[in-house]
């Protein structure tokens, strides 16, 4: 690097990756370069797109993870093991030039990043904390450099409530942070048990939506083979969790609280009608919930636009609405979309309601 590449104020591999702690040094740097990303390519918002931190790899690599979830960063081709399955880890999880590149061809403007597998609920409440914290930083870091480009999500150490909330109120206010990111399986309880209540309250008060991530999916044990831990592991999670979070009342005592469901919904708006017909003759779900289920997908859900088939968007925009779906791409994993414009386009829709799902909802609930 030259010198004066070096006085650039942009975050590129080393800056973004190694550094996710200095945030207050990168305040009010924006120079010529990070100012050309700042403009908005077509107006859209991302919010399903993932990063992993050099700082959180790192502390993995060095301290141990989770079981079955490992990097490697030694090769030319760095990948991350979650048990059998090998995932590439592309350079734009960390290269922020790189990234807002691949974001312009994308036709996307704004990504709300998140951590995803293997999260920080796994960890020890002190760990977990210290985990959270580097990667918000990260967070914070990135959208100081580039502050129309990239938003976080953040990540935090439910396994204990105190330091949960704890972060929450560190980030309050912050710009940057714009919602929260939780697993659906949190390792050893539901989303509705009353440990996680506090998590919630604070996230309501402050208007902060939560978004939704497949950890852990359940039937694991049958989903070994074809990658089917993902392709159905993951949307069935996503149901799981949302059935708790209606049927354990949650969504009743926090009646403002926003929940992004990943995938689409995952199973959950292809199979609300089954729900709604058990709470109707099934005494185990008789009285749980306020409102018959599908009240709940209409109030409280919502949703990216991850089908991958324009038939299914169609549904989903016909049973909920249009205002209640944001673009979505998963980034960058294979699973995802490489363009996650293509997927709305693909549904007839007039051009204001394209708008929408483009950009106008995500602004709307990330307050943007």
């Amino acid at each position: 690097m030259s010198d004066s590449d070096s006085a650039k104020p942009v975050v590129s591999r080393r800056g973004f990756l190694g550094l996710g702690c200095c945030v207050a040094a990168m305040h009010g740097l924006l120079g010529t370069r990070a100012a050309a990303a700042l403009a908005p390519s077509s107006g859209g918002i991302d919010v399903h797109a993932h990063i992993f931190p050099e700082s959180f790899i790192k502390s993995i690599m060095d301290e141990g993870g989770p079981p079955g979830v490992r990097f490697d960063l030694s090769t030319a081709s760095p990948f991350l093991m979650v048990g059998q399955n090998r995932l590439p880890l592309d350079d734009t999880y960390w290269d922020l030039d790189k990234r807002v590149k691949r974001m312009d061809a994308q036709g996307v403007s704004t990504q709300a990043v998140s951590l995803t597998v293997p999260m920080v609920h796994w960890a020890p409440p002190a760990r977990g904390a210290a985990l959270a914290q580097l990667v918000n930083d990260t967070m914070v870091a990135a959208h100081t450099a580039f502050p129309n480009r990239f938003v976080g999500c953040a990540a935090l150490p439910i396994q204990d409530a105190s330091l949960a909330v704890k972060e929450i109120n560190r980030l309050a206010g912050n710009p940057a942070i714009r919602g929260v990111y939780l697993p659906t399986w949190p390792g050893n309880h539901e989303l509705s048990d009353p440990s996680l209540f506090p998590i919630y309250e604070r996230c309501e008060a402050l208007k902060l939506p939560v978004l939704l991530h497949p950890v852990g999916v359940i039937g694991v044990e049958r989903l070994g083979s074809f990658y089917l831990s993902n392709v159905l592991g993951n949307p069935f999670d996503t149901a799981v969790a949302a059935s708790y979070l209606v049927f354990g009342g949650v969504l009743d005592r926090y009646p403002q609280l926003k929940i992004v469901l990943p995938h689409a919904g995952g199973a959950v708006p292809y199979l609300f009608g089954r729900l709604q017909h058990g709470q109707d003759v099934r005494p185990e779900t008789k009285g749980v919930a306020q409102m018959p289920f599908k009240e709940y997908l209409l109030r409280n859900f919502y949703y990216d636009t991850i089908t991958h088939s324009p038939e299914l968007l169609r549904f989903l925009i016909g049973l909920v609405g249009v205002d209640r779906i944001m673009m979505g791409s998963d980034y960058c994993f294979d699973m995802g979309y490489e363009r996650p414009r293509d997927i709305v386009a693909q549904v007839r829709l007039g051009r204001a309601d394209r708008e929408k799902i483009f950009s106008g909802n995500a602004a709307r609930l990330l307050n943007l």
